[in-house]
C-alpha cells in the first residue's frame, strides 16, 4: 500500500493542472468509481443518514489535506511534501491521546521536539522553498485529523462506503469553490490526454483503491500504527522523484541530513511502541 502511496507525489508533479483542479479530478473519478462498485456489491444504500453527513464533513478534512499537499508539490518539490509528510506521526502522537482519551508519553513529545528542530534545519538549508514547507506541513495536520475520525467510522460503516462519501464531499466542496472564483475550468473544458491517463492513474489506484486499503487496516491496527507505516513513503517518493525528475529533484546536502533525522525518529518511535 505504501509502495503505491509513494507514486502520489510524482504523479501530481507530473500531471500539469492546477492543484485544485488536480484534487477536482482525482476525487471525481475516484468517486465514480466507488460508486459503480458499490452498485455491484449492493452496499450502495447500507448507511444511516447521521453517518452520511458526518463524513461528509470528515471530506473536508481530506479535500484540504490533498489541496495542501498538492500545492506544497507545484509550489516546491515533491522531497519536501513528502518529507514534510513524515511529521503525521508525530502529529499523531499528541493529537490521539486527546481524541481516544489516553495518557500523553513523554518520549512522543522529546520525539516530537527533535523533528521539529531537524524540520528547521532542513528549511534552513531550502529557503526558496517556505511555502512548501508551510503547505507541507498543514497537509500533514489534516491528514492525521482525517485519519483518527476514519478510525471512529470504520466500526460503523464499510471502507468503501467511507471513501466514496468523503470523495463525493471533496468534489461538492471543490466545485463550491470553483463557482465561487468564477473559474469554470473543470465544468468547460477538456484535459490533455497525458493527464488523463496520469488522473486515471493517480484516482482508481493511488486514491480509490489505496485509501478503502488504509481505512480497512484500522478494523486491525491503531491509526497510529497505520500513520507510523505511511512514513515509509518519503523513502519511496524521494527515490522515484529522484529516477523520474533528476536534477530537479536534487536537494543540498542539509536536506537530505535532515530528512534521515526526521524518518530515523519515525523508525525508533515505531520501535519503541513495539517494545512496549
Amino acid at each position: 500500500m505504501v509502495v503505491i502511496l509513494g507514486l502520489t507525489g510524482v504523479f501530481g508533479k507530473m500531471i500539469s493542472l492546477e492543484a485544485i483542479h488536480l484534487v477536482w479530478y482525482r476525487m471525481g473519478i475516484a468517486c465514480i468509481t466507488l460508486m459503480i462498485f458499490l452498485i455491484f456489491t449492493k452496499q450502495l444504500k447500507s448507511f444511516s443518514k447521521k453517518n452520511f453527513f458526518e463524513l461528509l464533513a470528515v471530506g473536508g478534512l481530506v479535500t484540504i489535506h490533498w489541496l495542501c499537499f498538492f500545492e506544497s508539490i507545484k509550489v516546491s518539490t515533491v522531497s519536501i511534501a513528502v518529507v514534510c509528510m513524515a511529521t503525521s506521526s508525530l502529529f499523531s502522537a499528541i493529537i490521539e491521546p486527546l481524541f481516544f482519551k489516553r495518557k500523553l508519553l513523554s518520549y512522543e513529545i522529546i520525539m516530537s521536539i527533535i523533528v521539529l528542530i531537524a524540520l528547521i534545519f532542513v528549511m534552513g538549508a531550502e529557503t526558496k522553498y517556505i511555502m512548501g514547507y508551510f503547505y507541507g506541513i498543514l497537509a500533514a495536520l489534516f491528514g492525521t485529523l482525517f485519519t483518527l475520525f476514519n478510525a471512529k467510522y470504520i466500526k460503523k460503516v464499510g471502507a468503501a462506503q467511507i471513501t466514496m462519501i468523503e470523495m463525493l464531499s471533496g468534489v461538492l466542496i471543490i466545485s463550491a469553490i470553483l463557482i465561487y472564483k468564477q473559474d469554470y475550468m473543470v465544468f468547460t473544458s477538456l484535459i490533455s490526454l497525458n493527464d488523463f491517463y496520469y488522473l486515471a492513474i493517480l484516482a482508481i489506484l493511488c486514491t480509490a483503491m489505496v485509501f478503502v486499503w488504509m481505512t480497512e487496516i484500522m478494523r486491525h491496527i491503531t491509526p497510529f500504527s497505520l500513520i507510523m507505516a505511511i512514513n515509509l513513503e518519503p523513502i519511496y517518493s524521494i527515490l522515484l522523484a529522484l529516477l523520474i525528475f533528476g536534477d530537479d529533484e536534487l536537494m543540498s546536502v542539509s536536506f537530505y541530513i535532515g530528512s534521515c533525522i526526521i524518518i530515523g525518529v519515525v523508525f525508533l518511535e515505531g520501535y519503541l511502541k513495539n517494545k512496549q
